[in-house]
């Protein structure tokens, strides 16, 4: 495994651990905010991650 890679997969592992925080908190405080809003760190929480690994390919595939 590359640098990048183990380096994206540390981000992956924070990133996804806040958004589910995020989620949660949303959803536990439901009541003052619309629980419909807990979609987009739902959703960012797996298109960050793909888009970073997306570009660290690239990346890669550029420099070689």
């Amino acid at each position: 495994m590359k640098l990048w890679q183990k380096l994206w997969l540390l981000f992956t592992v924070i990133w996804v651990i806040v958004a589910a925080l995020n989620v949660v908190s949303i959803l536990a405080f439901g009541d003052e905010v619309e629980p419909r809003k807990a979609l987009w760190p739902a959703f960012f929480g797996f298109v960050v991650p793909a888009a970073a690994y997306g570009l660290g390919w690239v990346w890669e595939r550029f420099t070689k």
